[in-house]
């Protein structure tokens, strides 16, 4: 996992209030999933010089692999790839997480990816399992996969085994660790919720069990 060119987004997250740090009080993830952080990448659309910041860092990024075709992840990732696209002239997809139970039954909405270079674009990197399913919906479908670019990661050490498995890499603007420090600076979080964050990060699934009394 590298980053991508500068934008200072977990600070644009903390500001728009698109993530919530409550190390005392944990969210429930989708998965059941215990966690210290909830973030909600949609905030963002609502601020235009955020987003046209992100728009350009990912779109600086993405033409770098040069892709011939720029796809989104259903349904969060699609706007940012719309953006992307539209700044480098190429068509766009999008990817949804299971194929349709009706109609054509499609998971790749959009030109067909055979044949195409494509650049997956994720609004969020959490166990990973989700955005490597659409990389395997887009190579089914005969497209080369050259990375996934996301926004943010929380990056928990059991997504980076998941890129890693998957042969892709993953290139994102901000990850756990930029977020924590920008929480510190600002005074959202204190040294001893740092610590509770941390051991969460180590292992996500154990602080879960250990947290999975509390609402």
């Amino acid at each position: 996992m590298t980053l991508m060119p500068p934008c200072d987004l977990a600070s644009g997250l903390l500001d728009a209030g698109a993530v919530r740090l409550a190390p005392r009080s944990p969210f429930t993830w989708a998965s059941g999933l215990k966690s210290p952080i909830y973030c909600d990448n949609r905030q963002l659309l609502g601020f235009p010089s955020l987003r046209s910041g992100i728009k350009a860092a990912l779109a600086e990024r993405a033409a770098l692999a040069g892709p011939t075709l720029v796809a989104g992840t259903s349904t969060a990732g699609i706007p940012w790839a719309a953006m992307v696209a539209d700044q480098l002239g190429l068509p766009m997809a999008y990817v949804r997480p299971e194929p349709k139970g009706h109609g054509m039954g499609r998971q790749v909405e959009g030109p067909a990816g055979a044949g195409h270079r494509v650049v997956l674009i994720e609004d969020l990197i959490s166990t990973g399992g989700s955005s490597i399913r659409c990389v395997e919906a887009l190579r089914q479908e005969g497209a080369e996969v050259l990375e996934v670019l996301a926004l943010f990661s929380y990056a928990l050490p059991q997504a980076e085994a998941a890129f890693r498995l998957a042969r892709v890499p993953l290139h994102v603007l901000a990850t756990f660790d930029d977020l924590a420090a920008r929480a510190l600076e600002k005074g959202i979080l204190g040294p001893g919720d740092l610590e509770s964050l941390a051991e969460w990060k180590a292992d996500a699934t154990a602080w879960s069990r250990a947290h999975g009394d509390q609402p």
